[in-house]
């Protein structure tokens, strides 16, 4: 090769380097979009700020309820869907989608009752359920105070605030009350959104808490992380085993250790009233939804690296939240499940674990 020649060959080689890095960044993910469920949003908010900081891309998340969580992935406006609600097996099929579990955490009633520490005030279950349906409308009733005693209960009316969109939180809550009582099961039943037979609506975990704080008489239900931030006293429930617990991550994990996630198709398990003495009875995990068939691989790869990071990452942050981390064997089924399912239109698998943080 000619001395002239050379210099000219290296100038082409860069400028195509350059070309080529240009279009690259061109199609660099810098954002990943989702919405719904309320419930995840305290830890899905913190683990987003801790990404961007490590790798520049943001996740934009709407808390907008489980039910518009579903609605925007149905339409495709978000690149994945949140919700308390696990769709059914039947469900996901229909719509082409795949969801798995990432998050647990535990629903808890809270109240407004001035002079009554948190946990001060016992309710059984069927008390609880008869305060919602509104048969009991005073917090001094016999029911009440039954099973409290030594506790000076207020004469004072008791106002329900529930929530007044789709809600993952509300369907964990109605599917605890229908499995321990009789009377809701057969007037109410239970869903993401339900006829309330009581009660004032409100949106989202954000608008029970506040409307519950500002209610003397008030009784709510909210995702725990609320309950925490918002200094709000809760109930103690009698669990499946008869005792009377207290909401933490202790009493969350033991619920989750009882779940048997290998044999629930499409990963469709409801953790609501399980066995174990210091079980917390509500609850719950909180999904992810994306489509199986991915038009845009890239933008789904990157969904799936910052749910595999904070698997990986975000337990710390997670627990500090008072959340319960999915299990190790849960985490590895899931990946397993990625990768064999979640595929581009010319059915190349989109997750190899080798884009894995």
């Amino acid at each position: 090769m000619s001395r002239r020649l050379y210099p000219r060959l290296v100038h082409v080689v860069a400028l195509c380097a350059l070309l080529f890095a240009g279009a690259a960044a061109a199609g660099t993910v810098t954002e990943i979009s989702g919405a719904g469920a309320t419930f995840p949003y305290p830890v899905y908010s913190k683990w987003a700020e801790a990404y961007r900081a490590k790798t520049g891309i943001r996740m934009n998340y709407q808390s907008i309820g489980s039910g518009g969580g579903i609605k925007q992935i149905k339409a495709r406006t978000v690149d994945f869907g949140a919700s308390d609600a696990p769709m059914k097996p039947e469900e996901l099929e229909k719509y082409g989608l795949l969801q798995w579990p990432q998050i647990m955490g535990g629903v808890v009633p809270v109240v407004n009752l001035p002079g009554l520490r948190p946990g001060e005030v016992k309710l059984p279950n069927e008390v609880l359920a008869d305060i919602f349906i509104g048969k009991i409308k005073r917090w001094n009733d016999p029911a009440i105070q039954a099973a409290n005693a030594g506790v000076k209960l207020p004469d004072m009316a008791i106002t329900v605030v529930h929530r007044a969109d789709g809600s993952g939180t509300t369907f964990i809550f109605t599917n605890y009350l229908s499995k321990v009582s009789a009377a809701w099961k057969a007037k109410v039943g239970f869903g993401k959104a339900v006829s309330w037979p009581a009660g004032v609506g409100a949106k989202g975990n954000e608008g029970v808490a506040s409307y519950v704080r500002r209610i003397r008489g008030g009784v709510g239900y909210v995702e725990y992380a609320y309950a925490l931030q918002n200094k709000m006293a809760y109930v103690r429930l009698r669990n499946k085993a008869g005792h009377y617990v207290s909401p933490s991550s202790k009493t969350f994990q033991s619920a989750a250790a009882n779940a048997d996630w290998k044999d629930a198709p499409g990963y469709y398990l409801i953790l609501t009233d399980q066995p174990g003495a210091d079980s917390w009875p509500i609850t719950g995990a909180s999904f992810i939804l994306v489509y199986k068939t991915q038009a845009k691989p890239e933008m789904a790869r990157e969904v799936l690296k910052f749910y595999d990071w904070a698997y990986h990452h975000g337990t710390r942050m997670a627990e500090s939240l008072d959340y319960v981390p999915m299990p190790a064997s849960v985490v590895r089924m899931v990946e397993q499940t990625w990768s064999k399912e979640i595929k581009s239109e010319q059915g190349h698998p989109v997750w190899t674990g080798a884009g894995a943080n």
